[in-house]
């Protein structure tokens, strides 16, 4: 199995942290589903060209959440994620991406005033003005 995971060779987060952030992501948004066989750490290390060591960590912590579980000489597997713990790791991951954005923002020299517009435009396009209301982000 071949997960979508993009490494960014020039960015400042550690290769280890896009890795396990990107898999969480998968689970905790039901693109990975229970019981899904991942790669082997060997198999994942040679495919994203990082270390051994690396895939092991993420595993490892990704394991000790509760998102895999592994089986000796079976596999790693992707865990049953329940509904609250999922939604804590799906804000998680939101805040981590806001924090993001609002950092490549600052760093490309926008004040907070055209963050704020940036952040309303793109919310108002996906929720609706003012509404709430949560719309497909297709």
């Amino acid at each position: 199995m071949r997960l979508p995971i993009q490494i960014n060779d020039n960015s400042a987060e550690p290769l280890y942290h896009q890795i396990e952030s990107q898999l969480r992501a998968l689970i905790v948004s039901g693109q990975l589903t229970e019981n899904t066989l991942l790669p082997s750490n060997r198999e994942l290390a040679q495919s994203l060209g990082c270390s051994l060591i690396t895939i092991r960590r993420v595993y490892q912590d990704l394991e000790a959440e509760g998102l895999l579980r592994s089986r000796q000489g079976s596999g790693t597997f992707v865990a049953k994620v329940d509904s609250e713990a999922g939604t804590r790791q799906l804000r998680q991951l939101a805040e981590e991406a806001i924090r993001a954005a609002v950092d490549a923002g600052l760093a490309a020299g926008l004040e907070r005033a055209e963050l704020e517009r940036l952040f309303a435009v793109e919310l108002d396009r996906r929720c609706g003005p003012e509404t709430g209301d949560r719309q497909d982000p297709s």
